[in-house]
């Protein structure tokens, strides 16, 4: 690896990167201060006149240089600890704890972090072990000892990392798959707080270049996504079946575990209390720091998968206009997963939260208004479950390997038998 790869560079980053927000942290604290400051003393002056005065020009005196002094440390602790960081560096988003923390980051500023072109913004790539996979025949081959042609795809959700599925320390979907079904799990990671789109369309190219250069042909092709992750599949299908690209044709199912495909509340929650933040001078800063929020995290509103969903809006603006939502990639299944935490999914407490993060209509993509095309057999739902359940449920894996069986062709003139039962909750 050479001197100035990116990733020799993720450590003194996270250090640069840390002393700027500490510094965005402490200035926003004396914006705060000031602004409850000048509501006191403007009390105070209405009471007692201009003897105030010289006690507000002490105080102002005596913050403004405090706040001055923690700055100019904050700066002085930074240096070092680029400078050490520098000195002992390594790759933190190739381990399990970095990895977790710089997905953290990449939920909440990571479109900011792409566009300075930080070392700390992940490029959609395949990962083993935490490491990048290069697309080339020979990495592949030496990557996937035991490649298949049923290749089984992970996306993973907002500020996770491929390492999410691995929740509870039990074996992940995909090794289960592989030991049932054959087939080869590669996990994926991505920049989640870019834009759906953007991701989606990266995803879309890199499964083009993966599937020309596996070990083996490929011949059945199924796409998992956890909360966000379904989001970008859906975008990568939608992009890449509009120019004809041949990989959505050997895609046999799609899944969406906890996928907020109608948007998701908490975003819209956010978007609503920046705008009302913003109203006061004391409340301000702490509008601005939610304004910060990145790209992804805005697109979680609606559930936009696509850039005309975007574009040409006010991300600001209270209200934000609905948008059309594009049909799902014929030629595959659409499963999907969803939760609540409650029991029973028609509890009113159930009905009012879902699973903690997305509501159950939002996850099957239908509400009195909006049918996105999930068919109701297709789904499955989860009592007493939260949203980070679905990552790695025994229920859900036993709901789904019979549907991600690859189908035998049958003979001339004979019918499917057929299928038993399938309970939609559990």
């Amino acid at each position: 690896m050479s001197a100035d790869h990116p990733r020799d560079r993720e450590m003194p980053a996270l250090a640069a990167l840390g002393r700027t927000e500490l510094g965005r942290a402490v200035t926003g604290i004396a914006t705060v201060h000031a602004s409850i400051a000048d509501t006191v003393f403007g009390g105070l002056r209405a009471a007692w006149g201009p003897r105030v005065r010289p006690a507000q020009m002490m105080h102002d005196a005596i913050s403004t240089s405090t706040y001055s002094a923690i700055v100019s440390s904050v700066d002085v602790v930074g240096d070092l600890a680029e400078s050490l960081a520098d000195r002992h560096g390594g790759v933190p988003s190739e381990t399990k704890r970095g990895a977790v923390a710089i997905g953290i980051l990449d939920g909440l500023i990571g479109d900011q972090l792409t566009a300075e072109q930080s070392p700390l913004a992940p490029e959609t790539a395949v990962r083993v072990d935490g490491a990048i996979v290069p697309i080339t025949p020979e990495d592949l081959a030496g990557a996937f000892p035991r490649a298949t042609g049923h290749l089984t795809v992970f996306l993973h959700g907002l500020m996770e990392t491929e390492f999410a599925w691995e929740l509870g320390g039990r074996p992940t979907y995909g090794a289960r798959l592989a030991d049932d079904l054959g087939s080869t799990e590669v996990m994926i990671r991505y920049n989640s707080g870019r834009h759906i789109s953007d991701n989606g369309r990266d995803l879309a190219q890199l499964l083009a270049d993966l599937l020309l250069s596996w070990p083996v042909p490929v011949t059945d092709l199924t796409l998992i996504g956890h909360s966000m992750g379904g989001l970008v599949i859906r975008s990568a299908c939608h992009q890449a079946a509009a120019v004809d690209t041949y990989w959505p044709h050997l895609v046999r199912q799609t899944v969406c575990l906890g996928t907020p495909h109608l948007g998701a509340p908490l975003a819209r929650g956010v978007h609503w209390a920046t705008a009302a933040l913003r109203l006061w001078p004391t409340s301000r800063p702490f509008g601005a720091l939610l304004a910060r929020r990145s790209a992804g995290v805005r697109d979680l509103f609606h559930g936009t998968v696509t850039e005309e969903q975007w574009r040409d809006t006010d991300p600001e603006a209270f209200l934000q206009p609905a948008v059309d939502y594009p049909p799902l990639m014929k030629g595959a299944r659409h499963l999907y997963v969803t939760a609540t935490v409650t029991r029973r999914p028609d509890h009113p407490f159930g009905c009012i939260v879902g699973d903690g993060l997305v509501m159950t209509n939002s996850g099957g993509g239908r509400d009195r208004k909006r049918h996105l095309g999930f068919e109701v057999d297709d789904g499955f739902h989860i009592g007493g479950a939260h949203h980070f359940t679905l990552l790695n449920d025994d229920t859900v894996y036993e709901w789904m390997l019979p549907l991600l069986r690859p189908r035998r062709a049958l003979p001339p003139g004979s019918s499917p038998p057929e299928s038993p039962p399938r309970p939609n909750t559990r």
